[in-house]
């Protein structure tokens, strides 16, 4: 029986990082993957997922050219060739996780792996692995991230929707969809949809998109899914779905029915560890997650959890630097840290939306705040007369004058916050912003620009 220092379970982001950072600081280091090397981020979300966008984009752009002087017409789009492309793309980062791995000296094992006991593990064949040999191995040291998989609703029909792992091999891209949920991946492939041509519903219970981002921002998508096609049923949710000669009928609580040609659920991920025996070595879980203190540590001692499985961040950077920090604390020298607080967080919309620190919602608990905005619309689609203005905010403290958050939908948000995530991270003042010359003309410059406040809010509890 083959033994090792560090047996990781799952290969995705988080345990790619951890088995390899574990073997380069000299540990016996083996690695199980039952479906996808590089996990959900590389095969089935981030990156396929933001391709799509791109295509998307691409359509748009060629129509604003146009006003630009080119002489262009949008033409057909070959979803087929869209899907090819990016399965290319996919098998090349596969291969890269692989030989990223082998080079580090770590042992890999395809098929589904279980715990027999806490220190051994038996790797069975899986449906996508179904010639590999029963294998059991022991390991001083055992790590879950095996991540997660799309929820389906409990709802009369739900087999006839499709989730996210899905949408990414239609074979062609249906002309009518109806989209459940407003989170991530329900907004993100509403756009994508949208922009590639097909009529979009977005159903979701809550009266604004996207729960958990800054109220401002959220009202601010709301405008923007009318003026880039989606037609947001908001605050109803949906009762069945009804198969029918030319597709599906979607019946939504406030009596309205949606005839559509594909019903894709977006309603959320569940950690990925039914299968692994969990019950096997009495590992706890809370509602469907595994529990972990704060050095991913679970209650058995040697067997640790990182990534989606603990349900606490579920973004990839997150998960990555989870599996650093456990690895270099088990065999190497610790001193890596990161500032999870701060975790700067993305949606690839049409207009993408980009957030780091507190929200005026979470500061207003315990401070008194300046809140500074500005809307406006971006020097490349004034020419185009492109609908859809930018929207910043800043979020500062009102004694300290510490920015506590930054927020902005609008072309490359994502990019621009990146850089103020920094800024966030190092607790940097307002006057820091006020102080720095901008770079012209970019959006970018906005953020250290904007000299008055738009409002004064006093802290909720009153004690600040």
């Amino acid at each position: 029986m083959q033994e090792f220092d560090l047996f990781v379970i799952g290969a995705g982001s988080g345990g790619v990082r951890c088995a390899r950072i574990a073997a380069q600081n000299g540990a016996r280091v083996a690695i199980a993957e039952r479906r996808h090397w590089g996990g959900t981020c590389v095969n089935l979300g981030c990156v396929p997922k933001k391709l799509m966008v791109y295509a998307a984009d691409y359509g748009r752009e060629i129509d604003d050219a146009r006003s630009y002087g080119w002489d262009v017409t949008r033409g057909f789009h070959d979803w087929a060739k869209l899907i090819d492309a990016k399965d290319r793309e996919i098998e090349r980062l596969n291969g890269i996780y692989i030989s990223m791995l082998q080079k580090a000296g770590v042992t890999l094992f395809t098929g589904d792996a279980r715990l027999v006991d806490s220190d051994t593990i038996e790797i069975a064949p899986s449906d996508l692995a179904p010639e590999v040999q029963t294998q059991t191995v022991r390991a001083k040291n055992i790590v879950i991230a095996t991540g997660s998989t799309p929820h389906r609703l409990d709802i009369e029909g739900a087999e006839h929707a499709i989730v996210s792992d899905d949408a990414f091999h239609l074979e062609d891209r249906p002309e009518r969809v109806a989209v459940i949920g407003s989170g991530y991946i329900g907004v993100e492939f509403a756009g994508i949809f949208a922009g590639l041509g097909s009529s979009v519903d977005l159903v979701y219970r809550q009266n604004l998109p996207l729960r958990g981002f800054d109220h401002e921002l959220r009202a601010h998508l709301a405008e923007l899914l009318p003026i880039n096609g989606i037609r947001a049923r908001h605050s109803t949710s949906p009762e069945r779905i009804e198969k029918v000669e030319d597709g599906y009928r979607l019946h939504l609580d406030d009596g309205v029915v949606l005839e559509t040609d594909c019903v894709f659920m977006a309603t959320g991920r569940r950690p990925n560890i039914a299968s692994l025996g969990l019950d096997r070595i009495g590992l706890k879980t809370v509602d469907g997650r595994i529990a972990v203190n704060a050095k991913s540590e679970t209650n058995i001692p040697n067997v640790y959890a990182i990534g989606d499985v603990i349900d606490t961040y579920n973004l990839t950077p997150t998960a990555i630097a989870e599996g650093h920090i456990l690895a270099e604390r088990l065999f190497g020298e610790p001193g890596r840290e990161w500032s999870f607080d701060t975790t700067p967080k993305a949606v690839f919309f049409t207009q993408p939306l980009a957030s780091v620190g507190l929200t005026e919602e979470e500061a207003t608990r315990d401070h008194d705040l300046e809140i500074f905005t500005s809307t406006f619309t971006p020097m490349r689609q004034t020419l185009s007369d492109r609908k859809g203005k930018v929207l910043m905010k800043l979020v500062v403290d009102a004694h300290s004058n510490v920015v506590l958050g930054a927020h902005m939908i609008g072309p490359d948000s994502p990019e621009i916050i990146q850089g103020l995530a920094i800024a966030v991270t190092a607790g940097l003042k307002k006057r820091d912003f006020d102080r720095t010359i901008g770079l012209h003309p970019t959006s970018a410059e906005e953020f250290v620009t904007m000299r008055s406040r738009t409002r004064y809010v006093p802290s909720a509890s009153g004690t600040v």
